[in-house]
């Protein structure tokens, strides 16, 4: 199979090129009339409609066309790009440098897998490399016999099934992952549109599996909110800042800081002299007890922030707690807000366009359409850019990276940085890293960092260097590490002259045009993260003999191997080119992770900002500071992961149940066990063995044996002397002989729909709750840390406990449903498309922010007690009824 593939590559994608080359340009580059003679015979041959699969060439043609070894006409796969796709078959992870041609190497794996029709998913960071790949491979995989498809943002959910039924599926992780969970959604088995998870390759497997794992996927609908409350705090917190940044010049203007070195000092003295205290390290801001002050007085709230202090359970009323619930939302978005102006920033995390506040992907520098920050956060930015404010989300379905990749049968990557990460890969998938030899010797030139004091001096100094290269026709790439950085150096080479294209978030259409032109003599180009992953720059004429394409970073990443991806833009298979890092002790890494010693050696030694610093120890300080970062990060991966795995089993349970109801499995089965279940689980409450006879309470078991079922009508005397085990005959016989009657009235057909729809929509709700009470759960799980509890394992026993008491709710409430509902079959149908708009199940709108969670009642909250008078609250009582 590899052989064939080999075969394939060169002659559909490689040898094919020279009849699709104008004829000057064919005569130009080559000499020889008789493959001359032959590419204007298959030009004639494919203009009278023959396909090209069917045109066999003669092996003296192909062995002609490859003695030309001209740059095109040539995709037959190197020995190391065999030894690539081996690894990836093995499901391995193929480390190949930038520029070895990965996306050549999974092609035969691909293909021999595919072979199987199970089908394939090839994984990519972006929808650009998913369709660029797709389409450049797909001549390959069409002349072996098998199809391609390829998944894109807002694709109908038609085209989505059509391209997962293909061979071959091209998408992103965001894309495979939300399919996933949105199908474990759908009220219908037609709606959903993967059919399995057989066999995956991940290209960028480093950026995917480790990079993005920190943030679990999550579709989201709209929660029950006022809005207007982000506007009101927004106000009062836009008018602390400039005090808390009048506060921070005066410390730097007397130098407030100098010699104390421990952060709790530090931390102690701004709290006591300032307004709010942000730590970037841990991603926090919270309000000192002065600012505390201002946002009571700002909010006409006096006991804000004191009034919860000596809160007393025992003794509380109910509007005690409701005030308890209002000042804590209050304070919650305080928070969000306080986050909101002093740790996201305009242009960096995230760009206003259209009126929508749109996040920016920190690893690749793209647009994440569709995606919101949680816990007010998304808000609070809206509040604090003034455009309008969405609904808070509620969580409906989640599952993080790690849980979604486990899925399949055989996971196998490619990346150009992986061995770095060799034991997380291990650890976490089984994967283990293969390093793949280079085709050609490495001839990139990387010159060691420099440093500048300050950013100022660091831009200058790369604006130069820009203006040098540009002089003698050197293409350039830099690299900055957001939208607003790139903006301002792109301003600072327009007053030098200096023509330039600019590639980052805000202008991604032209993204395929400015990569393409990168390489070209005189270039220059200033891109986010979105040049640094599988964009292929070739090099144009007479650049090689310039030194090719060089690379200026103009700031480290946090991770070693982002920077290492920029690089390897140049030097790919033997060209020529060079690289350089500027850094400034004002940039992210160096401020945070450890630029104070470096900064003070260069002020002993009075280096301005103008003068650059070149050392080995810098060079280690820098080192020591990304592996500080990546470890802090590793530790967010993991714990991640250990809350996930524990919802992880839930979650898998729950989704085989809908399927298995989807497919129309054992449905009255399965509603007999939910009668006798929530009938023993009435008699455990109310006819404990436990407990003696004169004890139990027979009232209260015949009330909800009615709400179970109105054909379980029964009055106290009749329990009277009966034994549990005759007691629990007598209900369950009263059911089902109301429940074969309601069958054979509504016929064999419609009670099966009925109860299909019913299970799946009682599970989708309960689950939706769940979720939500998971989210508060691990919110406060942490504190248990104080009282000597692994967080972790209380959130393991909770959540189970949780997970048993939804499981026996959603059982009782598909008996009430059934037993209580009367509906014909396009009834049932119209309720199913309310259920879904509620849902988001078979929505295509919205990709990984599903549709909105209404709410029926508004006089009524999910967590007050329900007015049926039972003592519940309403969510856990009679809110899905009232919904139905």
């Amino acid at each position: 199979a590899f052989a064939v593939a080999r075969e394939a590559a060169d002659r559909r994608c490689g040898i094919w090129n020279l009849v699709n080359w104008p004829d000057d340009e064919l005569k130009s580059k080559v000499n020889d009339p008789s493959i001359l003679e032959t590419v204007r015979g298959l030009r004639r041959r494919a203009q009278e409609g023959e396909p090209p699969h069917a045109i066999h060439l003669p092996a003296d043609f192909y062995a002609a066309v490859r003695k030309l070894n001209i740059p095109g006409s040539r995709m037959r796969p190197f020995d190391v790009q065999l030894a690539g796709g081996i690894a990836l078959h093995e499901g391995k992870i193929a480390e190949m440098k930038t520029g070895e041609g990965k996306t050549l190497s999974a092609v035969m794996p691909v293909y021999l897998n595919g072979l199987t029709r199970l089908g394939v998913h090839v994984v990519t960071v972006n929808d650009y490399l998913a369709k660029r790949d797709a389409e450049w491979m797909s001549p390959i995989y069409k002349f072996l016999g098998l199809t391609v498809g390829i998944i894109q943002h807002d694709m109908p959910n038609e085209d989505r099934r059509e391209a997962y039924n293909a061979d071959i599926t091209y998408g992103t992780n965001n894309e495979f992952g939300f399919d996933y969970l949105r199908d474990n959604m759908v009220t219908y088995k037609e709606h959903m549109v993967q059919r399995g998870h057989a066999y995956a390759i991940v290209d960028e497997v480093d950026s995917i599996l480790i990079d993005e794992a920190r943030t679990p996927l999550i579709i989201s609908g709209v929660a029950e909110q006022d809005v207007s409350i982000y506007y009101k705090v927004n106000q009062a917190v836009s008018g602390l800042i400039p005090k808390q940044k009048r506060i921070d010049e005066k410390w730097a203007a007397e130098d407030r800081f100098r010699g104390i070195h421990e952060k709790k000092q530090i931390d102690e003295i701004k709290n006591q002299e300032g307004f709010i205290l942000v730590d970037e390290k841990e991603h926090s801001a919270s309000l000192t007890p002065q600012g505390q002050e201002y946002m009571e007085k700002a909010l006409k709230m006096p006991d804000l922030f004191t009034w919860g202090q000596n809160f007393d359970y025992e003794t509380a009323t109910e509007s005690d707690f409701e005030k308890m619930r209002q000042y804590n939302e209050l304070v919650s978005v305080i928070q969000s807000s306080l986050k909101a102006w002093t740790l996201y920033r305009l242009d960096d995390q995230y760009i206003v366009k259209d009126g929508q506040v749109i996040i920016v992907d920190e690893f690749t520098g793209r647009l994440m359409h569709g995606r919101r920050y949680s816990e007010g956060l998304h808000q609070a930015i809206e509040a604090k850019e003034g455009v309008k404010i969405e609904h808070e989300s509620q969580t409906l379905a989640t599952i993080t990276f790690q849980n979604y990749f486990r899925l399949y049968g055989k996971l196998a990557g490619m990346t150009g940085t992986a061995k770095t990460e060799e034991s997380e890969f291990i650890k976490i998938y089984g994967l283990h890293v293969v390093v793949i030899p280079t085709n050609e010797p490495m001839v990139r030139k990387d010159y060691p960092d420099i440093v500048y004091k300050t950013e100022k001096g660091k831009f200058d100094a790369v604006v130069e260097e820009i203006v040098e290269c540009h002089k003698r026709g050197q293409p350039v790439l830099v690299g900055t590490v957001s939208v607003e950085k790139s903006e301002r150096l792109s301003k600072m080479l327009a007053r030098k002259g200096v023509s330039h294209s600019v590639l980052n978030a805000k202008y991604h259409e032209k993204e395929a045009e400015i990569v393409s032109r990168a390489g070209l003599k005189g270039n220059v180009t200033i891109s986010t993260n979105m040049a640094g992953r599988g964009t292929d720059i070739k090099l144009g004429e007479g650049v090689r003999e310039l030194g090719g394409l060089h690379i200026i970073g103009t700031e480290r990443h946090e991770s070693r191997r982002i920077d290492n991806q920029l690089r390897g833009r140049s030097g790919r298979q033997g060209d020529p080119g060079s690289s350089r890092f500027y850094i400034s002790l004002e940039d992210d890494l160096m401020r945070l992770f450890g630029g104070d010693r470096v900064k003070v050696i260069m002020e002993k030694f009075g280096f301005d900002d103008s003068a650059p610093i070149e050392h080995p120890w810098i060079t280690k300080a820098i080192e020591n500071s990304q592996k500080k970062v990546e470890a802090h990060n590793f530790e967010i991966r993991k714990h991640v992961l250990e809350y996930d795995d524990v919802m992880n089993k839930q979650r898998a349970t729950v989704y085989e149940m809908r399927q298995e109801i989807l497919e129309g499995k054992n449905i009255r089965e399965k509603i007999v066990s939910f009668v006798e279940a929530s009938v023993d689980a009435l008699l455990n409450a109310h006819c404990n063995p436990a407990i003696e006879k004169k004890d139990w309470d027979l009232r209260t078991l015949g009330q909800e044996t009615v709400m179970l079922c109105f054909g379980a009508l029964f009055r106290p005397e009749d329990f009277a002397g009966k034994e549990r085990d005759a007691i629990r005959e007598m209900i369950l016989k009263a059911i089902m002989d109301f429940y074969a009657a309601k069958e054979e009235a509504l016929g064999e057909e419609t009670m099966r729909e009925l109860e299909r729809v019913v299970m799946l929509r009682v599970i989708d709700r309960r689950w939706i709750d769940h979720l939500y009470e998971l989210d508060h759960l691990k919110e406060g799980i942490g504190l248990r840390a104080y009282g000597q509890v692994n967080p972790i394992i209380a959130y393991q026993k909770e959540a189970f406990d949780m997970f048993e008491n939804m499981k026996d709710e959603m059982k009782r409430f598909v008996v009430r449903w059934v037993m209580h509902a009367n509906v014909q079959v396009q009834q049932i149908r119209s309720v199913i498309k309310r259920a879904t708009e509620v849902t988001g199940g078979d929505a295509t709108q919205g990709r990984g922010h599903a549709g909105k969670a209404r709410h029926t009642s508004e006089k009524v909250g999910r967590n007050d007690p329900c007015p049926c008078g039972s003592g519940k609250k309403y969510k856990k009582c009679c809110m899905l009824k009232d919904e139905s």
